[in-house]
């Protein structure tokens, strides 16, 4: 699947950091991840403002039919 547009107000480097949770999702398609996990995973940082940011993009993956939420914080693969 590709990579789901960006909007026009998303700063400069986040189709990197949206490139690199879809290629999490799709190497680990079975894996239920938080935004935290995710971050340990991706070697992103781990400050809670960042964290922020990418419960920000999970939810937009989301909105686009790229992720489900099997639980409350909890991001899947739509298969």
């Amino acid at each position: 699947m590709a990579l789901p547009p960006v909007g026009r107000l998303d700063p400069p480097g986040t189709n990197t950091a949206y490139q690199a949770i879809v290629n999490a999702f799709n190497q680990h398609p079975d894996q239920v991840f938080r935004a935290r996990e995710l971050h340990e995973l991706l070697d992103m940082p781990p400050d809670e403002a960042s964290v922020n940011i990418t419960r920000s993009r999970l939810g937009r993956l989301t909105r686009q039919g790229f992720l489900t939420q099997p639980g409350r914080g909890c991001y899947q693969k739509r298969t």
